[in-house]
């Protein structure tokens, strides 16, 4: 059975993979258990990025912006060429904003849908052909636990890009799928600590709040409680899996 968890043998691309963000995490749980990580995040991102890389043995770093989609196409080619193919991608790149609709300019909402939405879009785009050509892949789309709601936070921007990444992701699934290649979502909750949690360590009152309203009573670990719907959205496990939106929320979703 543990065999269907295994990635021994298989090239994962992660995109969003420096150090502090859960795609750091998730590039570390896919070396774990056997992949060989491409690990990919903005040149600003380079140190951190060497450090999630020394946690993976035999990664390559990559410099991408998901925003231009000719750093994505080149990307996607450096690794099919380095590897002869691309088995999963993790597609993790993320930026947010939290600020009341009034108060946002039509320039920070284009910035947030263009890395978030539109970024997700072009990694999908690019690995398609090699998948299709592979017979196989899976795509693994990071969105939210607000992918089909709202929260108490006024960040309208990213709530509308993270609701579309789910809605692309079916859309890859139906298309992708008779040529063996699988896109799923990931759907997290509040994990803590990230480099996007972190400031709540000094509101300690907004951190019980967030713990209290999840049902399970406590934050995600995102060293621990990734891993296992990672690996199997990732692996052989889920070879009957497609087009979803799976929550990793402890319970938020629920409510």
């Amino acid at each position: 059975m543990s065999d269907l968890f295994s990635l021994t043998g298989r090239v994962a691309l992660v995109v969003g993979a420096a150090n502090g963000g859960l795609g750091g995490f998730a590039a570390r749980q896919l070396a774990e258990a056997g992949a060989t990580v491409a690990l990919a995040d903005l040149s600003a991102r380079a140190d951190d990025l060497r450090v999630t890389a020394a946690d993976c043995p035999g990664s390559s770093t990559h410099a991408v912006d998901v925003t231009d989609p000719a750093s994505v196409e080149s990307l996607v080619t450096q690794v099919r060429d380095a590897h002869g193919r691309i088995d999963v991608l993790v597609a993790c790149a993320g930026a947010m904003l939290r600020r009341e609709i009034e108060l946002t300019s039509p320039e920070e909402w284009q910035h947030i849908i263009d890395v978030n939405l539109t970024g997700t879009w072009l990694l999908n785009r690019a690995v398609a052909p090699v998948m299709r050509a592979q017979g196989s892949g899976r795509i693994i789309n990071f969105s939210t636990v607000y992918a089909e709601r709202v929260g108490p936070i006024p960040e309208s921007a990213y709530y509308a890009a993270k609701a579309g990444i789910a809605n692309v992701t079916r859309a890859v699934a139906s298309e992708l799928g008779s040529s063996g290649v699988t896109a799923n979502c990931l759907a997290p909750g509040v994990f803590f600590p990230t480099r996007m949690t972190e400031p709540l360590r000094d509101d300690p009152e907004r951190l019980r709040w967030f713990s209290e309203r999840t049902l399970l009573g406590r934050l995600g670990d995102p060293a621990r409680d990734l891993a296992g719907p990672l690996l199997l959205l990732a692996s052989d496990a889920s070879s009957y899996m497609t087009g979803q939106i799976l929550y990793v929320d402890g319970g938020w979703s629920a409510w």
